[in-house]
């Protein structure tokens, strides 16, 4: 099982989008939340460029990136699990899942996530920003993830943006998407997803078998 950690298992996409939007607007770009907030879910990378195309990202992409990371880190406080999701950690533990996170943030960020969950013992391992080239929509995220476990046969990616399903399609497994971060079921079945839940207190339900296998 591969977890995504922002909007899926923590409540961070808002702040993610009113850090971005600060950042753009240190900068003297003015772009509206609602269309940052579509392209959250993307590593920086990723995002600078899609949001404010290649010239932006050549000229002041770095500068953005660290302007975001400081807005960020003055909202990570308001930052909190998602109702269900450490009851869920422990539930694919407790039912043999080998589950590891495919998240593209940086370090500090995602263990201190991974210790608001308290699940340091649950987990078989997680995914950095600084583990992959290049971050989602691209597989890599997912690749590294999956080399954690040692196995892909079977494997399903759980996320809240249309970019974890894009991702998990081009790394060759499934996705199941959950509404937590404030994409609509139509696009993210349009992405790719084979199935929207609502809540992640429907996942265990909705994953067949209890055995070893990280399906």
């Amino acid at each position: 099982m591969v977890l995504d950690v922002d909007g899926t298992l923590v409540d961070s996409v808002y702040q993610h989008t009113i850090a971005w939007q600060r950042a753009f607007a240190a900068h003297g770009m003015a772009i509206p939340a609602w269309r940052l907030h579509r392209h959250v879910g993307m590593g920086g990378d990723r995002f600078v460029p899609a949001v404010a195309g290649d010239l932006t990202e050549r000229r002041i992409g770095d500068a953005l990136r660290d302007a975001h990371a400081a807005a960020f880190a003055e909202l990570i406080d308001e930052v909190v699990p998602l109702p269900g999701a450490a009851a869920l950690l422990r539930e694919l533990a407790a039912r043999g899942h080998e589950t590891v996170l495919a998240s593209s943030a940086e370090q500090d960020e995602v263990e201190r996530y991974v210790d608001m969950l308290e699940a340091r013992d649950l987990l078989a391992g997680w995914t950095t920003a600084a583990d992959v080239g290049s971050t989602k929509p691209s597989p890599q995220i997912i690749d590294v993830a999956l080399d954690i476990v040692g196995r892909r046969d079977g494997a399903v990616m759980v996320g809240d943006a249309t970019w974890d399903c894009v991702a998990a399609a081009r790394a060759g497994i499934r996705a199941i998407a959950v509404a937590t971060g404030g994409f609509g079921r139509l696009e993210l079945l349009e992405a790719g997803a084979v199935d929207v839940l609502e809540r992640l207190e429907d996942l265990p339900d909705r994953i067949a078998g209890s055995g070893p296998s990280i399906t």
